[in-house]
């Protein structure tokens, strides 16, 4: 069974069939679907991304979905199919947790606005509360957030979106820095025009 068929179910291959598409995704699948293991090109993706969205359902299949954040990075890579992060202390409302009690499927989708590119990340996921050293492991170092438990995310399978309509953000900090340089460059180059200027003028008859 191709990896891609924990995407593509049999009603999924049928509207594909039906628009006009299976016949891309079948040479897909016939390569073996999407891919399985934590390569280069994702470990090198984690750390320049600090935006996620984890999805997770209940026993019921009711779906929910919440944003993960944190400084570039924040997802660690634990081994070549393992990563995990870890669970800053947020509303309590504990949604996440609680199906991931009884409902161990899981979804990562992972956003780099600035470079355009998405990753989808199909697999399983646990909470792990009872590891402080764990925790601590995967804890930003100088990140302002308690971190209140783990969560550590098993990678079934993984591909990538093209980045057709993905609105290009840049991060805050990063223009921040680039308009106090731009600044800094504009005040050099006025105090230089003024002492042209003044030289000019001291030339004059």
């Amino acid at each position: 069974m191709p990896s891609s068929d924990v995407a593509f179910t049999a009603s999924v291959k049928a509207m594909q069939q039906a628009r006009g598409s299976r016949e891309a995704y079948a040479r897909i699948e016939q390569r073996g679907g999407f891919r399985t293991g934590i390569n280069d090109d994702l470990a090198d993706f984690l750390t320049r991304i600090d935006t996620a969205y984890l999805a997770t359902a209940s026993a019921g299949s009711q779906p929910y979905a919440q944003h993960r954040g944190g400084p570039p990075g924040f997802i660690r890579v634990i081994d070549a199919r393992t990563l995990g992060f870890a669970d800053f202390v947020g509303n309590r409302q504990y949604v996440t947790a609680g199906n991931l009690a009884e409902n161990e499927q899981a979804f990562l989708f992972l956003m780099d606005y600035g470079a355009r590119r998405r990753i989808k990340i199909w697999g399983l996921a646990r909470v792990v509360a009872d590891d402080p050293e764990l925790v601590a492991r995967l804890m930003p170092q100088g990140y302002p957030a308690r971190a209140e438990q783990a969560i550590l995310f098993t990678v079934l399978a993984w591909d990538v979106n093209c980045p057709q309509h993905i609105p290009r953000k840049l991060d805050a900090d990063d223009v921040t820095i680039a308009i106090t340089s731009l600044e800094a460059r504009i005040a050099t180059l006025e105090t230089e025009n003024a002492e042209l200027r003044a030289q000019i003028e001291r030339t004059k008859p």
